[in-house]
């Protein structure tokens, strides 16, 4: 488990940085679109769904960080004043439900991708194809999940 964890941590890390690299590209290709719009009058085409297709990833790469980290907003103020045993319960099975979703949603996202490479559907400006961006998404939830199960492994261990 300790190997599943430590590799879930470092990738969690890598594809952080990435996002935060995709969020630097992002501001860096809008305001140098802007400048050439107002300077010159030649804006980049395809601006638009670069910034989204990089968007989506950021969110992506980062949701596994986050969760790591524990960043994200939690309500236990209720959870937190029951008993123990009633705790460890309600994190098994909502920890549980998570993972099933998470799985699903990986499942579903991946499947799209595929369906997309099959249309050979690409960006309406830019031509790129969609499905690398999919298949990235779907990476980023493919390794929440996997921090949702080492979190659970470990509260069902340690409580």
């Amino acid at each position: 488990m300790k190997k599943l964890e430590g590799f879930v941590i470092k990738t969690s890390q890598i594809l952080d940085n990435i996002a935060g690299w995709g969020i630097v590209a992002t501001m860096t290709l809008v305001v140098v679109n802007i400048l050439l719009r107002a300077l010159v009058n030649k804006p980049i085409q395809g601006v638009y769904e670069v910034v989204g297709f990089l968007t989506a990833v950021v969110i992506a790469f980062g949701l596994a960080w986050c969760a790591i980290q524990k960043a994200h907003i939690a309500i236990e103020f209720i959870v937190e004043k029951m008993h123990m045993k009633l705790q460890k319960v309600i994190h098994t099975v909502t920890g549980g439900m998570i993972m099933v979703l998470l799985l699903f949603i990986s499942y579903r996202v991946f499947l799209h991708g595929f369906k997309v490479i099959a249309s050979g559907e690409v960006s309406a400006t830019a031509q790129i194809p969609f499905y690398p961006f999919i298949f990235m998404v779907g990476l980023g939830f493919v390794l929440l999940f996997l921090v949702e199960f080492v979190n659970l492994v470990k509260g069902v261990e340690q409580k």
